[in-house]
């Protein structure tokens, strides 16, 4: 039988969606180019556990899964549940009157009607009709007897019984599309605790951002799914708060994590600015375009005393109107990270006369206007700490004298050199000595932090904090993190922490304060040392614990209020040249192996056209 619906370019939008033909067949249907064959499940198992339907939606193919409910009035079941004890019962007492042997099936049977007699008598639970059929989708004939194969052979799997319907096919069809129809009417009973177990979308995968749209991913690409046939998209600015924090032992592919989410995050139009303690980032930032500053490189400085002045879209120059106060407190914060403690009272107090001298002596007051001119610079400070007659000012002195004077002042001693008004800013921190990685972490803070609150020029952007346990060991430096946490979401700006040593993040009440204040948690392998930490503070179930212990390089737990998935990070080849830090496939790189500028672009996003 075939039947044809001729259409005019003029009727309803819904009638776009009406195939041109259906041909129907014994077993299958022919839905224009689609063949199409339908199953109704007649046999189930006797116990299951929760979610065991889920390997039907996780199946590679095109697979409709359609369950119909409907609810027995209680009267209705109870008087059903007599009936069925009672013919249980007697075939029971039947076979034991003429000396047969018991059958086990009747036996478990009748333990289980009495057991749900039982719950529905106390009020647990109530009886359902039940209907599970499945309808798989394919191209051709030949793909479809192969997919009945594969399809029959997975329900037999999961101890389902799938029988194909013969001569209903388009009833089978109909019943399997979301218009709440049963034409095959193959049900089973079910009670509450059968019926809740049966539901199968207990999926691995996170929930689409649009509950409307199941199928528009958004977000970045994190990598496929370790318990599903999905990919792992996620959307940090559709969170309540848009900070993530990603821990993971050496090794467990935290750097190339975040390297992968920041050049992901480019081509949404957001910027990105990253603290890079080993130069791993120059590659990434040389590809596409960004500035990189290596940080105690020769001629390379940055002022502390800048004040933060933004252009306008009319030409003109201005800043917050609490700018100069707000240098004044950074001071206080950048000392205490370069003394390694915290200033006294007295000390803040002879600072912050010194600051506001230093100031002045610059010709910056407190009117705005003054604001544009030269800022001083931190041995103008020293000068002015020296120049006091006050003791505490002269110790001040003598100890911020190595940073303007001596081994350390390469840093300080001269205006700022570098622009940071790019997509993509890399501060590497490798050519800092020890000493100054710290106070190194806060400056390039502080610069993003001042972009970020820009009112003229709001946009998403990230912050990345590589290894920030160098910052986390000085408590000044833990509080401006936190401090940074707190407010980067008025500013539509999310903090990234990546750290590997989980430590000196869990073993300090600001630290679990920066985790506490991030949506997107990312946790990668852990070490053994440390897992029992990760557990208490994240909650983790023994599963989860037992998976971070073993878990591959690149693969980890992402952690999102109260959905969590497990997943393997992927890069395409494009991607993997540039975020790579193998130092065997670094050395066997050649330089026409890493792409820059528009090739990279060009090559990077036809890797993007063809994964889609």
């Amino acid at each position: 039988m075939r039947t044809r619906n001729h259409r005019r370019t003029t009727r309803a939008t819904g009638s776009a969606f009406t195939p041109d033909a259906i041909e129907v067949g014994a077993r299958h249907l022919q839905i224009g180019d689609d063949w199409v064959a339908s199953f109704a499940i007649t046999g189930y198992p006797r116990e299951v556990h929760p979610g065991w339907l889920q390997p039907l939606l996780t199946y590679p193919g095109r697979l409709d899964v359609s369950l119909h409910i409907e609810p027995i009035e209680p009267r209705v079941a109870a008087d059903r549940l007599r009936k069925q004890l009672g013919r249980l019962e007697s075939g029971r007492r039947d076979d034991a009157a003429h000396g047969r042997l018991a059958d086990p099936q009747v036996e478990a049977a009748t333990e289980d009607a009495y057991d749900l007699s039982d719950r529905l008598a106390r009020g647990e639970g109530r009886l359902f009709r039940f209907g599970l059929y499945l309808t798989v989708h394919t191209g051709s004939e030949d793909e479809l007897i192969e997919e009945i194969s594969a399809v029959r052979a997975l329900a037999a799997s999961l101890l389902l019984d799938a029988k194909p319907t013969t001569y209903r096919s388009l009833q089978g069809w109909v019943t399997t599309l979301p218009m709440g129809l049963d034409h095959i009417q193959m049900t089973r009973t079910f009670d509450t605790a059968a019926l809740a177990a049966a539901f199968p979308f207990t999926s691995p995968d996170l929930p689409p951002p649009d509950v409307t749209s199941s199928s528009a991913a958004g977000g970045v690409l994190y990598g496929y799914n370790l318990g599903s046939q999905g990919l792992v998209h996620w959307d940090r600015f559709a969170c309540e708060n848009y900070n993530s924090v990603i821990l993971g032992r050496s090794g467990a592919g935290k750097s190339y994590l975040v390297k992968l989410e920041a050049l992901r995050s480019l081509y949404r139009g957001v910027e990105v600015a990253i603290i890079d303690p080993e130069d791993e980032y120059a590659r990434l930032a040389n590809a596409v375009g960004g500035i990189h500053i290596p940080l105690g490189a020769d001629g390379v400085r940055l002022n502390p005393l800048d004040l933060p002045i933004h252009t306008r879209p009319d030409g003109r120059r201005s800043a917050p109107a609490d700018a100069l106060t707000r240098r004044s407190l950074f001071c206080h914060t950048l000392l205490s990270v370069l003394f390694g403690q915290s200033l006294t009272a007295d000390e803040r107090a002879v600072l912050d006369l010194a600051v506001t001298a230093t100031y002045q002596a610059a010709g910056i007051t407190e009117d705005a206007r003054t604001w544009t001119r030269q800022a001083p610079l931190l041995p103008d400070l020293q000068a002015a700490l020296a120049a006091s007659h006050d003791r505490v000012a002269h110790d001040l002195a003598a100890r911020l004298r190595p940073f303007t004077e001596g081994a350390f002042s390469g840093l300080f001693d001269g205006p700022s050199t570098q622009t940071t008004e790019s997509h993509l800013l890399v501060s590497s921190l490798r050519h800092l000595p020890d000493e100054l990685k710290p106070a190194g972490i806060l400056l390039t803070l502080d610069t993003v932090w001042r972009r970020i609150s820009t009112p003229a020029a709001r946009r998403p952007r990230l912050c990345v904090v590589d290894e920030a346990w160098l910052l986390m060991q000085q408590q000044s430096g833990a509080e401006f993190l936190w401090r940074m946490a707190k407010s980067a979401r008025k500013h539509w700006a999310g903090l990234t922490v990546a750290t590997q040593d989980v430590g000196d993040v869990l073993g300090s009440d600001l630290g679990k304060a920066v985790i506490a204040n991030a949506a997107t948690q990312v946790l990668l392998r852990q070490a053994p040392q440390s897992i029992d930490d990760i557990v208490r503070t994240f909650a983790l179930s023994e599963g989860e614990r037992q998976f971070l212990l073993s878990a591959g390089t690149g693969q980890g737990l992402l952690a999102a209020g109260t959905q969590r998935v497990a997943f393997h990070a992927i890069a395409s080849d494009a991607e993997h040249l540039l975020i790579t830090t193998n130092p065997a496939e670094l050395a066997a790189m050649t330089d026409d192996d890493s792409p820059t500028g528009h090739d990279f672009a060009a090559e990077l996003h036809q890797d993007i056209v063809l994964d889609d």
